[in-house]
């Protein structure tokens, strides 16, 4: 049987506010082992998977090194879990994607113990039909592979669906996945930059998009 069709939402960034404790957490990893980077650096790599952040940052740690700053800025980050809060406008967005018959899928690659934190914050799982997170792809965004799991999970072509991200690197993953992209500044990029990834709309945050939800990519999805 033919499924509805879905919008993948990013979490970390997009629904909830939780992208500037990811720096503040890889800061006080990186500074621990010794290896101080700046936080605009880091910043503008949040939505990468871990193992490609540490590259970028600090291309010479080794694979140990590289394990140890993943084990840091997950212990800082939960530590700082009682910051997290939903972005303005996230529940009811998910809530009336829902109500409008179409599909809600959490397409993160975050990490299990991560993503349940932020699930727990949007309190959401009653309309949510499906969740990735990294154990189901060896490479993260901006590659495609959550992107295609996403379509997977729930049985839709890639013109059934859209995609909600606040990093160029969603911008960039579905644009190799063929699929649409609507961007949100609430992860602290610009809309210009949003754009030129491949995010066809940009809004500044789910508040915004639910405003104009009918007029939205998510909205054609209806016709």
């Amino acid at each position: 049987m033919a499924q509805h069709p879905a919008v993948l939402f990013d979490v970390d960034g997009t629904l909830v506010d939780s992208n500037y404790l990811h720096v503040h957490a890889w800061l006080r990893a990186f500074v621990e082992v010794e290896l101080p980077v700046e936080a605009w650096r880091v910043h503008r790599r949040i939505g990468m998977d871990g193992t490609s952040l540490i590259h970028d940052l600090s291309p010479d740690a080794s694979d140990e090194m590289g394990q140890r700053l993943k084990q840091l800025h997950s212990r800082y980050y939960r530590q700082a879990a009682g910051l997290m809060r939903p972005l303005p406008g996230a529940r009811e967005l998910l809530h009336k994607v829902a109500d409008l018959g179409l599909q809600v899928v959490l397409a993160t690659s975050a990490p299990e113990d991560e993503l349940e934190l932020t699930r727990g914050v949007l309190d959401c799982d009653d309309v949510v039909s499906a969740v990735t997170m990294s154990g189901d792809v060896d490479t993260a965004k901006p590659e495609p592979d959550i992107i295609k799991v996403a379509l997977e999970k729930a049985g839709v072509g890639p013109a059934q669906e859209v995609f909600v991200g606040d990093a160029i690197w969603d911008a960039e993953a579905c644009a190799r996945a063929a699929v649409r992209c609507i961007g949100v500044r609430s992860g602290g990029v610009g809309g210009d930059e949003l754009r030129a990834a491949g995010a066809v709309e940009v809004f500044d945050d789910p508040r915004a998009l639910l405003a104009h939800l009918p007029d939205s990519a998510i909205g054609a999805l209806l016709v």
